[in-house]
């Protein structure tokens, strides 16, 4: 399995008991969709390992509490600390409706309601406080907020966002 196939689940924060089982923190709203897993990819150097699941729990909030079949020692949890862990694109819930995952929507053109076509999407920056559409117009970037309230459509079918970007967000780029 490629990483490109993947998504990302989440990392391997801490152990939970001196029988291996360990904590993973979950990059997902919706935590308790994964408490009946039975396996998980885990990255371990340049390769993404399977590793079968024995039990796994929600632990607080959005901790996922794991026993691995192979992972019985406090020395064998410590081997796989801080791995990222991976589960297949296949196994992701279908989105439907204005809500996407930054993945799918890579290619998508972006029409605003004033400008019209202000190009298409190249890539998501979610470092920032607010996660950004890269949008590329002829040779220009765009940056432009990924934000509820700016999104009116999300037309799969036609591979199209339509927004409402804030004014004069659309002329600092290309006017």
């Amino acid at each position: 399995m490629r990483k490109e196939d993947c998504f990302y689940l989440g990392k391997i924060v801490s152990k939970y008991s001196f029988k291996g089982e360990v904590l993973v923190k979950l990059d997902t709203d919706d935590p308790e969709i994964y408490e009946k897993m039975e396996s998980v990819f885990v990255s371990l150097g340049n390769n993404l390992v399977p590793f079968f699941i024995d039990r796994c729990r929600l632990h607080k909030s959005n901790l996922l509490r794991i026993d691995f079949e192979e992972v019985k020692t406090e020395s064998d949890a410590d081997r796989i600390m801080g791995s990222l862990l991976y589960l297949p694109l296949t196994l992701l819930p279908k989105l439907t409706g204005n809500k996407f995952y930054f993945h799918e929507i890579i290619g998508f053109t972006i029409i605003d309601s004033e400008h019209g076509n202000v190009g298409v999407v190249k890539s998501v920056n979610d470092t920032t406080a607010q996660a950004l559409f890269e949008v590329l117009k002829n040779d220009k970037e765009l940056l432009i907020p990924i934000n509820d309230d700016i999104i009116t459509k999300v037309d799969r079918e036609n591979k199209e966002i339509h927004v409402i970007t804030p004014d004069g967000l659309v002329d600092l780029y290309l006017g």
